[in-house]
């Protein structure tokens, strides 16, 4: 795939996402339910993703490789996805964008559009790792693609465990008002995030020829950066986080004080500081 190909295939791309996310303002502003944000955006990425593993020219046959990830980059977005489909049927509302919906007033129409067509710019550098990914030349899959397939294949498994012993805890009623701080959630106040974020570094994994024959495969260091940046600094961890403090206070205090804020650490035998 040349440069230039590749780059209409990131305008289609942010073309479709722009819209997708478009149609999730128009649900979002029908229903009152910002969950379902998430779900079109992960849907969205998805396929997108995988539009991109596929593009090809003319007279051109998909690889093996082309394949692979578009099955990877599909299997994330159906598991995300659902799940997160499963949670949204069940509240009214994501705490954290019904608070930033409380902060704009009447302006929060126009400022969630907005939101989302910035999600939606947001999003390229994923969909662009997928795609590098995908395209890198060469045919058969290597040993470097394998190695990719089972670290994405680890975040999914890892986040699906985490979203179930967190459900599990909030099933309970005798947890009301506690803070769940079992399994995974024991070692990190965010592991789901944080096994999101390890599946981003299957791309580069994928995308990286260390001879340096495929320049544009470090494009795809990208993702991992982006969505680090995403889930730790913007719109992950600091408004859950301000959500949680406001509803349980002293509880969430003490668990940010013994447990490490993202990456995985075992759980401190002393209250560490919070971050």
């Amino acid at each position: 795939m040349s440069l230039g190909f590749m780059a209409w295939t990131l305008l289609g791309q942010w073309l479709a996402l722009a819209a997708v996310m478009g149609v999730a303002w128009l649900v979002q502003q029908r229903t009152g339910n910002s969950g379902w944000v998430d779900v079109a955006w992960t849907f969205g990425v998805g396929v997108a993703g995988a539009a991109g593993a596929l593009a090809m020219s003319a007279g051109e046959a998909w690889t093996e490789r082309q394949l692979l990830v578009a099955a990877l980059v599909s299997l994330w977005a159906l598991r995300l996805g659902s799940y997160i489909v499963g949670r949204s049927l069940h509240a009214s509302d994501d705490p954290r964008y019904a608070e930033l919906t409380k902060t704009w007033g009447e302006a929060a129409p126009r400022m969630m559009a907005g939101l989302l067509q910035a999600q939606a710019v947001a999003s390229l550098p994923l969909v662009l790792a997928v795609t590098v990914a995908a395209q890198r030349p060469g045919a058969g899959v290597t040993w470097a693609d394998l190695l990719g397939a089972a670290l994405l294949a680890v975040a999914i498994l890892g986040e699906g465990i985490a979203d179930r012993q967190l459900a599990a805890f909030k099933a309970d009623r005798a947890n009301s008002g506690r803070v769940c701080d079992r399994g995974l959630w024991g070692w990190s106040r965010h592991p789901n995030y944080f096994f999101q974020w390890l599946g981003w570094l299957a791309y580069p994994v994928m995308a990286i020829d260390p001879s340096g024959s495929y320049a544009v495969g470090w494009l795809s260091l990208g993702a991992p950066v982006a969505m680090y940046w995403y889930l730790v600094h913007v719109s992950g961890i600091p408004p859950l986080e301000a959500h949680m403090l406001r509803s349980r206070p002293e509880a969430y205090r003490s668990y940010q004080a013994r447990t490490s804020a993202f990456f995985p650490l075992p759980p401190a035998t002393e209250p560490r500081l919070a971050r």
